[in-house]
């Protein structure tokens, strides 16, 4: 009785995660488009609190991750780009939330 149990609750898990999972775009070059479009709205979701961080796309950072990305697709590296555009949105992501968090920073005496 515990095994069916089990395996019942294990098949409603998997049909569960099948159910909840959204499609990702077929080909990469869909995916970069996907993956560009939420890049770019966090960055400017950062931007507008001041909470972008230095690597996104300033010109003094070494890296600037948006725009290497959007170079490495134009050269058709959709799979270093995708890498990018990861970090570029994790970045902007953090970066707004830590300035969220840090509006009504100020001195403690």
């Amino acid at each position: 009785m515990k095994k069916l149990i089990a395996a019942f609750g294990l098949t409603l898990l998997i049909a569960g995660c099948n159910a909840t999972t959204p499609e990702k775009p077929a080909s990469l070059k869909a995916q970069y488009e996907v993956a560009l479009k939420n890049a770019q709205a966090a960055v400017e979701k950062a931007a507008a609190v001041d909470g972008e961080w230095r690597d996104i796309r300033w010109k003094k950072s070494k890296k600037r991750y948006l725009p290497s990305a959007i170079k490495a697709a134009e050269a058709g590296d959709y799979e270093k780009a995708l890498k990018l555009l990861e970090i570029a949105t994790f970045q902007a992501e953090a970066g707004y939330k830590q300035a969220m968090e840090q509006k009504n920073a100020g001195p403690r005496f």
